[in-house]
């Protein structure tokens, strides 16, 4: 059996500075035998504010706590939507005492604690706009004012990437996009390198940019044929539809004769046929994709063939076999007389 001893932390919360309107996360780890309870408290920066207690989803639910008491205690707390209120001193307190929470009776070892300061500072006003130039470049640019710190540098990120850094002190930052398409279109982020650091957001919208998986696909009659387009331009496709191609353009629905079914999201369609028909499903079919901004579409070739298509290969060789042996038998049987070989030797041995 395992020797009791009190709690102690192996991991304490970390201070940090914070701006309004984002998130914080503080995290503890205590061990001891048995495992203790980790308990989170709160003390305002104001003066004689009283310590309150968090716990999972306090502060108007803002506030969520994880933990697990497996091999030792875990806990996390996170805090979201931050405000000037939040400013103050975060506890993590641990203890495995029979009698800690007990109304009446003291513990006869207290709580230990770990303190993490947390301070929220206005968010600046970062001012954002796209310009077009007269070479069609499009410029994005982001203004600060009221930054929180010294400026010690700036950096663009597109999505998860960083596409350009310096380390001025301006307060105006701008990246320039010489092209506007499906590739360059997404979302970018300007950062101010204050402390905490600064960021503003801007998109960069185009209509869909559909193209097909394959351009002309092939199926077998009787089988399932699969049709498919894509669309990788922001922003996303809110609405995608098929259409044969006859007399016009024919609205296909999900579930048409029960053999065209449709799966699309936002970036994606694809058009199933169950039991391709030789005579009513060929030609071409047209996906169109639809956001805020337009919408775009691409043509799609289907082509069915027969079950017996495979085999004329094969018979065609085989065809041309018979036909070979044919030609070559005709030929013996009609070789003249004086043709065939003399099997003897021309004369007899002399005696």
């Amino acid at each position: 059996m395992a020797k009791n001893y009190t709690a102690g932390f192996i991991k304490s919360p970390l201070s940090q500075k914070k701006l309004t309107e984002d998130s914080v996360e503080l995290h503890c780890e205590a061990i001891g035998n048995p495992i203790p309870e980790i308990q989170w408290w709160f003390e305002g920066a104001e003066p004689n504010e009283t310590i309150v207690q968090l716990w999972d989803g306090a502060w108007q639910d803002r506030v969520a706590i994880n933990a697990t008491y497996k091999q030792h205690s875990t806990s996390t707390i996170s805090i979201t939507n931050l405000t000037l209120n939040d400013s103050g001193t975060y506890e993590c307190r641990a203890s495995n005492d029979p009698d800690r929470n007990h109304l009446s009776k003291s513990p006869k070892v207290k709580w230990i604690r770990s303190q993490a300061n947390v301070i929220v500072i206005e968010r600046p006003t970062i001012t954002v706009s796209q310009d077009l130039t007269d070479s069609s470049d499009l410029v994005l640019s982001c203004n600060i004012s009221g930054a929180p710190t010294e400026i010690k540098g700036h950096y663009w990120m597109k999505w998860d990437t960083k596409i350009q850094s310096d380390e001025t002190s301006d307060d105006f930052t701008s990246y320039t996009l010489e092209k506007v398409d499906h590739e360059s279109s997404g979302e970018y982020n300007c950062f101010f390198e204050t402390n905490p650091i600064s960021k503003g957001t801007l998109f960069v919208k185009v209509q869909p940019h559909v193209v097909a998986y394959k351009k002309s696909e092939q199926g077998n009659e009787k089988d399932t044929g699969v049709l498919i387009c894509k669309s990788s331009s922001y922003p996303p496709v809110t609405q995608w539809s098929w259409f044969k191609m006859v007399d016009g353009a024919q609205p296909i629905v999900n579930g048409t004769e029960d053999r065209f079914f449709i799966k699309s999201d936002s970036n994606k369609t694809e058009l199933r046929i169950l039991s391709l028909d030789l005579e009513k499903d060929p030609g071409e079919y047209r996906c169109n994709a639809t956001n805020e901004i337009g919408e775009d579409s691409t043509i799609v070739v289907l082509r069915v063939r027969s079950r017996l298509a495979a085999l004329w290969p094969f018979l065609g060789i085989v065809a041309e076999v018979l036909v070979l042996v044919t030609i070559i038998f005709i030929y013996e049987k009609r070789r003249k007389p004086d043709e065939i070989p003399d099997d003897d030797d021309g004369g007899s041995a002399p005696l």
